[in-house]
């Protein structure tokens, strides 16, 4: 990334958090767990977001909340990253998030409290500032959650001005947040298992039910592209022609952590439409980041040259979503 280029993406969290990292031998239930502090950083969906795009070495502009003392040490951990940001200030304090790793099992805990509420004064304040921000670049890219109490028409407030303003939008958020922002119309929607079993009323467990899922969403009209993540399989990202079923390259290590695997994804697959690749090439190199990331412990995420060395090993099946009336 050269000094002087501006970045083309924003990112925004309303929800951020200051990430402590802790190391365990091994978790009991008696007595004390013994840990080793491995890392304190900034996170939430949108600073791992704007972390990702700066290691495949595209310029990104992440815009958050800063709320009292955790707030003004999140702006710190971020200035000493050298990570381009910007705040919002708020009046109560911002969350603290822990992440435990247990050595003897390789797993990975992440243990994140629900995050302040707003007042409706902050609530305003943030709302102007992201729709303000927003005009100085094309791409968006809303994602993490949402704060306690935030209400539900919040983002597709941000979804509507983006889509007036001629902005491309990524959303990756749940809940009544995107409930509500499925009314409105966004460049591309990502959906989680979760997110995507309560619209079908059940698990998603295969890429056939990830289909039913993206399904409903273009049926909608919510957007025109729409991408579900299926774990270990990869993703279906769908268009109004195609599904398009994106297997997960196999993996040279055992998978640790997906605390960041999505915003992983939606990090590459963003850094790709700003360089001018199809919906589907975007998300293939999607899924080989997030597959680059699963397989570090914590909040860590991918290197580059993982992520394209897996991207070789990704492929895609492609199925038509309606038969032709020729």
């Amino acid at each position: 990334m050269s000094p002087t280029e501006q970045p083309r993406i924003l990112t925004v969290t309303l929800n951020p958090t200051v990430d402590l990292s802790l190391d365990v031998r091994q978790l009991v239930s008696g007595g004390k767990n013994r840990a080793q502090l491995s890392s304190v950083q900034g996170g939430g969906g949108g600073i791992n977001v704007a972390r990702c795009l700066a290691r495949l070495g595209v310029p990104a502009m992440a815009l958050h909340t800063s709320g009292r003392e955790v707030g003004r040490r999140l702006n710190r951990l971020l200035d000493e990253e050298g990570l381009l940001h910007r705040s919002i200030d708020i009046d109560t304090e911002t969350r603290e998030a822990f992440v435990i790793g247990e050595e003897w099992s390789g797993h990975s805990y992440h243990v994140v409290p629900p995050g302040p509420r707003l007042s409706e004064a902050d609530t305003v304040r943030c709302a102007e500032a992201i729709v303000s921000a927003a005009r100085d670049f094309s791409y968006l890219v809303l994602t993490g959650s949402a704060t306690p109490g935030l209400r539900d028409d919040f983002s597709a407030d941000i979804v509507r001005s983006a889509h007036a303003d001629g902005i491309t939008t990524v959303l990756d958020i749940a809940g009544n947040q995107l409930r509500k922002a499925l009314q409105e119309k966004a460049f591309l929607i990502r959906l989680d298992r979760r997110e995507a079993g309560e619209l079908i009323g059940r698990a998603i467990e295969d890429f056939p039910d990830a289909r039913a899922a993206n399904e409903c969403v273009l049926e909608i009209g919510a957007t025109d592209n729409v991408v579900t993540t299926v774990g270990a399989l990869g993703a279906v990202y769908s268009d109004r022609e195609f599904h398009h079923e994106i297997s997960a390259p196999p993996l040279p290590n055992p998978a640790r952590s997906d605390a960041c695997a999505g915003d992983s994804l939606v990090a590459a697959l963003t850094s790709r439409l700003a360089a001018g690749d199809s919906c589907v090439c975007a998300c293939e190199y999607g899924v080989a980041a997030a597959a680059a990331t699963v397989m570090l412990p914590g909040t860590r995420v991918f290197d580059r040259d993982i992520v394209d060395q897996l991207g070789t090993a990704v492929h895609t099946r492609q199925i038509r979503r309606f038969r032709s009336t020729d």
